[in-house]
């Protein structure tokens, strides 16, 4: 290859570089070899990448030319990222940062004719209750012919598992067992939605120790109605609060730039949790925690600081509790968005 102008040529010598056309199951980081020779390169070690964009499609309908596209991009380039976030209904790309996915971005309105916008992802938080409570959830409608009738008395507080913990102590057939699954789906189901700003509810125990019932008025359904009515009421109640995604980050750069480094943390609500000597001379493994939410531009931050020799690597590690302060603020957009 000579700028535009191609040669061909019969063989390459050491240190040429040439092109080969219309190979069809060759990707990046593969070694092309002739004959019997089964010899490979060291394969490159790409960089995860860790800073994210959620893609708006600017043209109507466009979203499977885009998931097409990235694919083929993906192909040639091992950095990027793509994914469907079937909770926050987003799809996200992940690139080495800001100027990367400008490139992406525009490499996709040129060879396949989809424009994109890059907007801040959405953060997936959850809601629990810290406190106790003690409701009645009771359904009751007459309208001709077979009324509805549910009532139940249901105890909330914190679960240890995950979902939802449901126990029965009823005594005496106050409700007849065979409602008390229509009372947990009721309680699953409402638990896709919090009462703080909608977002899904986390480790939740629920007793169900009394209730009644009506001989013919009584349903699956109804049962299943009262017990979301003992949620939301029992919910507000019991202490409710917002909890965000923290990740534990491992950031690996020079001794002289810790310092700024760990400064940028405390700004982003982030701790500390030790730092290690790596193998290479002069560079230390800085090991933190940090909300997710903080942390869209960290990737800029550290290149700045670093002038591009620091690295970090970045996953899910567990939720805690928001600030007041800043739950405050995620409530009062997430029930504007909902009005909207």
């Amino acid at each position: 290859m000579c700028g535009k102008k191609q040669t061909e040529v019969d063989a390459f010598a050491l240190g040429d570089i040439g092109v080969t056309t219309k190979l069809v199951n060759t990707n990046s980081n593969d070694t092309l070899t002739a004959g019997d020779l089964t010899m490979q390169f060291k394969k490159i070690d790409y960089p995860k990448s860790f800073y994210q964009k959620a893609i708006v499609a600017t043209g109507k309908g466009d979203e499977d030319k885009i998931a097409q596209g990235i694919a083929k991009l993906m192909e040639e380039d091992p950095t990027i990222k793509y994914a469907n976030d079937a909770e926050t209904k987003q799809m996200l790309l992940s690139g080495q940062g800001d100027i990367h996915l400008d490139v992406i971005s525009s490499r996709l309105k040129s060879r396949f004719g989809v424009g994109i916008e890059l907007v801040q992802p959405k953060v997936a938080y959850r809601e629990t209750i810290r406190g106790t409570s003690d409701v009645q959830g009771k359904h009751k409608k007459q309208s001709g012919g077979h009324g509805q009738y549910g009532d139940v008395k249901i105890r909330f507080s914190p679960g240890e598992e995950e979902g939802l913990t449901f126990v029965v102590s009823v005594v005496g057939g106050t409700v007849p067992k065979n409602y008390n699954p229509a009372v947990e789906k009721g309680l699953l189901e409402s638990m896709q939605k919090g009462v703080l700003a909608g977002y899904p509810m986390v480790n939740l125990k629920a007793d169900l120790y009394d209730g009644s019932y009506h001989p013919v008025d009584s349903s699956e359904m109804a049962f299943k109605i009262a017990a979301s009515l003992a949620y939301k009421e029992g919910i507000a109640k019991a202490h409710p609060v917002l909890l965000e995604p923290v990740a534990k980050v491992c950031v690996y750069a020079p001794n002289d730039m810790i310092g700024d480094i760990m400064s940028a943390f405390t700004k982003r609500r982030g701790r500390v949790l030790g730092m290690t000597p790596t193998q290479r001379k002069d560079e230390q493994m800085l090991e933190a925690e940090a909300p997710v939410a903080e942390m869209s531009d960290f990737s800029i931050q550290l290149r700045a600081i670093t002038k591009g020799l620091g690295k970090f690597t970045m996953e899910f590690d567990h939720y805690e509790d928001v600030p007041a302060d800043v739950a405050q603020k995620i409530i009062a957009e997430s029930n504007l968005n909902a009005e909207e």
